[in-house]
């Protein structure tokens, strides 16, 4: 499976931005898809995630009520809406997939075979 992470950009803080990750080669059915991010100088961070079924989500709590995941079956993506951004939200943001994953794993970056490139989100205070 592929994945191709795009949306991110330059915004100032109380902007809004949308996160698109294209899983390719494989149905995005089976597969939870998570957003994780890095910062500089910081561990990979868990963001937000579906479960394989797409029956449940998860949100960190830094970006809970803030952030939220959804995902386009048809579209096959599984994208981020970011709102009310903050200067500390300023990473690099990575998507990633596994088919394997259980769900109490799931903010565990290596529980991951699956990873995009990264798309970078800077936001200005």
């Amino acid at each position: 499976v592929q994945l191709q992470a795009s949306g991110g950009g330059l915004v100032q803080a109380g902007d809004s931005l949308k996160l698109s990750c294209e899983v390719s080669g494989r149905t995005v059915s089976g597969y939870a898809v998570a957003w994780f991010r890095q910062a500089p100088g910081k561990e990979r961070e868990f963001v937000a995630c579906f479960s394989r079924n797409g029956g449940s989500s998860s949100h960190a709590d830094s970006v809970k009520g803030r952030f939220t995941i959804s995902r386009d079956r048809a579209k096959k993506t599984v994208d981020l809406q970011m709102n009310s951004l903050k200067p500390e939200d300023t990473a690099i943001y990575y998507c990633a997939a596994s088919s394997s994953v259980i769900w109490s794993a799931r903010a565990t970056p290596s529980a991951y075979a699956y990873w995009g490139q990264g798309t970078q989100v800077t936001v200005s205070s």
